[in-house]
């Protein structure tokens, strides 16, 4: 994961420098400026942040502020944006610092902000954020529980401001395509999806360790419950690692959210359901277990957590799968196009994954009726939505109900029961699941 988010991330950098497009500030305002450049302010600076830094200094932004809780990221991403224009020739040494995000979101002059905090700081932010006139690019999951899923798809459109999710699968050609041959029927009719991905979340039982001076704690908790410093949760420095705070139930959801808000997101995708959803969660069928979830849509198609390729589609007349880098397109007995990554087969030597999607659009989707949102780039396609209004291709339509996906994937292995769910309503029914499962308790002063 580390080396594919990295290298989507120096494309995307890439594609920038050589393709710029001069964007107005506050574009939606009377008083903007013809070919300012997008004020950006950064919130949370740790390894995340620092690929997606780079990425949007590539843009036409103008980084004005970054915001981590702990001094060592904060102070080294200040020094890498004033780095970045003294180089160019511009001013350098204005970008600012702060601990608490308030701070920077308070500031007229940013116009966006991009959000790479721990889950349970996503909508707290993103909220204000969004309340205060910014547009938002967050990180994925886009929520950490389904009330803030709810809430936010409401505050974009209330605010009428524009919201990317970080799934940035989208943007990639082999799952687009693996999606468009599936809803244009290349493998029939759909009969059941398995998606790979690690275990749920767990409750945090970390031991205390010696606080270091440097890092707001208090702040870092935010609305999660208090308890002791462990630096598990939070790597002191210049980590190079994601630290494993997304395992936790209180500040993530497991690789349910993390890798499942990347693949249950396809699978949404490749389903046609981004406007809807599942209407029934299934548990695993042995108490306990970490694989076999399933998710049930209206028609009866069952999307079920597996250990196996990444997406995998089942249909009446062929299968689809896709990873990042990896597509295989199997119509009957006939593999139409494949390439797995498998450096030990000769043919795979000789051909690639960019070559095999290729061929398998050329054979069966020249004359597609169905035509999915074409994103080359997750993060141009953001600043193009912010000039333009329009939603992006992980909105928060999009980004919203993937996560709720995920939550309600993880409800059935925290609760070991079946849910029945309106997707329409976002309630559970017949009788099943309990409201309170819907959010969390939030620690004051903090609430959404």
């Amino acid at each position: 994961m580390q080396l594919s988010r990295r290298s989507f991330l120096k494309r995307a950098a890439a594609s920038a420098a050589v393709s710029p497009f001069i964007l107005p500030s506050r574009i939606w305002a009377a008083e903007a400026k013809p070919n300012a450049l997008l004020g950006m302010g950064f919130i949370g600076m740790g390894k995340q942040s620092r690929g997606l830094l780079s990425a949007f200094l590539g843009q036409d932004t103008r980084v004005l502020a970054v915001c981590d809780v702990d001094t060592t990221r904060r102070n080294d991403a200040k020094r890498r944006v004033d780095e970045f224009y003294a180089k160019k020739g511009g001013p350098s040494g204005d970008c600012a610092a702060y601990n608490d995000f308030r701070d920077l979101i308070a500031r007229r002059d940013i116009d966006a902000v991009c959000i790479a905090t721990p889950d349970h700081w996503h909508m707290v932010i993103a909220l204000a954020a969004l309340k205060a006139g910014k547009d938002v690019y967050c990180e994925k999951p886009l929520t950490h529980n389904i009330h803030e899923a709810v809430e936010v798809m409401k505050a974009v459109d209330a605010h009428r401001r524009v919201l990317q999710t970080g799934s940035m699968q989208r943007s990639s050609q082999e799952f687009r395509v693996a999606c468009e041959l599936v809803l244009n029927g290349a493998i029939g009719k759909v009969t059941h999806v398995e998606c790979s991905f690690g275990d749920p979340g767990i409750p945090c039982d970390l031991p205390e360790e010696p606080m270091e001076p440097g890092l707001d704690w208090d702040l870092w908790l935010g609305p999660a419950p208090v308890r002791p410093y462990n630096s598990v949760l939070s790597p002191r420095g210049l980590h190079d690692h994601f630290p494993r705070w997304r395992s936790y139930r209180e500040y993530g959801g497991g690789m349910v959210t993390d890798w499942g808000a990347h693949h249950l997101d396809i699978a949404q995708w490749g389903l046609g359901m981004d406007a809807s959803g599942p209407v029934e969660v299934l548990p695993p069928p042995t108490p306990n277990a970490k694989r076999g979830a399933k998710l049930v849509y209206a028609n009866g198609v069952t999307v079920e957590h597996k250990d196996g390729f990444g997406v995998h589609f089942y249909g009446t007349e062929g299968e689809v799968q896709v990873n990042r880098g990896k597509f295989t397109f199997k119509r009957g007995n006939e593999m139409i196009a494949s390439f797995t990554g498998d450096k030990k087969k000769e043919e795979e030597k000789r051909t690639s994954c960019a070559a095999q999607v290729q061929k398998a659009q050329k054979a069966f989707l020249e004359n597609a009726k169905i035509k999915l949102y074409v994103s080359k780039n997750h993060i141009t396609d953001f600043m193009e939505c912010v000039a333009s209004r329009k939603k992006p291709i992980t909105s928060e339509q999009v980004g919203a109900r993937s996560a709720i996906c995920c939550h309600l994937m993880n409800l059935a292995y925290y609760h070991g029961q079946k849910i029945k769910w309106d997707p329409k309503k976002f309630a559970f029914v017949g009788g099943t699941g309990d409201p309170k499962w819907l959010t969390r308790d939030y620690r004051s002063p903090w609430k959404i």
